[in-house]
């Protein structure tokens, strides 16, 4: 029973502590500008760091959300270049504003355990992740050149380490950034001063090109009752769409859509994504392992309904003497209930033990090779359903050998 609700807390923390940092990860901002393709491919390469980008979006776009016309919609655009690798850490370019508007975890602010954030004009810094700084070997003050791809240029300055980002429990942990003027450096497009005008490693184009831009959006502003425009009729206008005035949410217009429809870039809802992601992939393994740790818990029910059962016999002339004392059959029938709630819960508060200490053990290798960070203490409010499920389940596995004993015949057990 203690292994059972053991195995049933451990995938309960972690699944919990899993389903948290994920949907955290992407807080701060509330969408991302990418290039069109599969927006869970956008969530993995700009969030988790874990696929190349979808595609470009011109700078042109970051200008409409700082001072074009989706500027009233708004609040920050930070812009981000991912690529390049260095020790397998991913680069990442981007700008002073991604630590000091964006936030993390609910409302946590970016700090460094050492060192500081780099500058608007430190154009070769780097800040290195918690989990890359242990894993790279590298220091303050210590140079790298990131492993560009064959076909960029390799002429340009070494990027230096000015901090250490504090762990965050995010995948920011295992991501090293750097300033995005450096970052579009490396391929060679920079002017006298280190900045550059192009990001295409083939020089084809004229102005930056980032794999994404990060948007905190203001409070949607709701048009006059009357006036929605449906963004499928023919008559769509984009423009009034955008405009102050009319620009919706609920299900008539909103950014994503006017920008899928009318662009050649997609807003992709990092949450909503993640959310998909957790429920249709990680919550059906989850659902598994739940499954396999409650047939634990059930065996061992049956096992403690057989192990009181084959002890009626031993204990015959013990309920026959409490009912020549005067104890009523439904008095003896309790007690052999009572005993397999005690036997139940016992195993239960000792598994919850064993589960939180096991995830205390595990927490340093978690943390190690996932960047989650996991604490012993950290609890479920669905382990508390725990206590009324063995309730249940060792009243049904206590009822057979309480019946036993309610039947016993008392002459019969007295008799030696």
């Amino acid at each position: 029973m203690s292994l059972g609700v053991a195995l049933i807390v451990t995938v309960l923390v972690i699944h919990g502590v899993l389903s948290d940092s994920f949907n955290r990860s992407a807080q701060g901002y509330d969408l991302i500008i990418a290039g069109k393709g599969s927006p869970l491919d956008v969530v993995l390469s700009t969030v988790f760091y874990l696929r190349p980008p979808v595609g470009n979006v011109p700078e042109s776009y970051l200008k409409q959300f700082t001072t074009g016309g989706y500027r009233h919609l708004v609040e920050e655009a930070i812009p981000v270049a991912i690529g390049h690798h260095f020790r397998g850490a991913t680069i990442v370019g981007t700008t002073p504003d991604f630590f000091k508007k964006l936030r993390f975890m609910g409302n946590k602010e970016y700090k460094c355990s050492e060192g500081d954030f780099f500058k608007w004009n430190d154009d070769f810094a780097a800040v290195v992740g918690s989990r890359v700084r242990k894993k790279a070997g590298l220091k303050l003050g210590d140079e790298f050149t990131p492993e560009l791809a064959q076909e960029v240029e390799t002429h340009h300055n070494p990027f230096k380490v000015v901090g250490f980002l504090a762990p965050t429990g995010t995948p920011n942990d295992s991501a090293i950034f750097v300033n995005i003027n450096g970052f579009y450096d490396m391929h060679g497009q920079g002017d006298d001063k280190g900045h550059v005008h192009t990001a295409d490693c083939q020089h084809e184009r004229e102005q930056k090109q980032y794999s994404a831009i990060l948007l905190m959006t203001k409070e949607n502003v709701v048009k006059p009752e009357g006036t929605a425009i449906d963004p499928n009729s023919p008559d769509f206008d984009p423009a009034k769409a955008l405009d102050e005035r009319s620009y919706v949410n609920a299900d008539v217009i909103t950014l994503p859509r006017v920008l899928d429809r009318t662009t050649d870039v997609q807003a992709v809802q990092p949450i909503s994504e993640i959310s998909s992601l957790l429920t249709n992939i990680i919550g059906n393994i989850q659902m598994v392992l739940i499954f396999l740790a409650v047939l634990v818990v059930f065996v061992a029910g049956i096992g403690m309904m057989v192990s009181i059962y084959n002890s009626m016999n031993e204990r015959k002339q013990e309920i026959a003497i409490m009912r020549a004392l005067g104890a009523r059959r439904f008095t003896v029938m309790s007690i052999i209930l009572l005993e397999s709630i005690l036997l139940s819960l016992g195993g239960g508060l000792l598994g919850l033990l064993m589960g939180h200490l096991v995830i205390g053990g595990m927490s340093p290798w978690i943390t190690e090779y996932t960047g989650i960070i996991v604490k012993s203490w950290n609890f479920q409010l669905t382990e508390i359903l725990l206590i009324p499920g063995l309730i249940i389940l060792a009243s049904i596995v206590g009822f057979l050998p309480a019946a036993v004993a309610y039947k016993q015949d008392v002459a019969t057990s007295l008799n030696p």
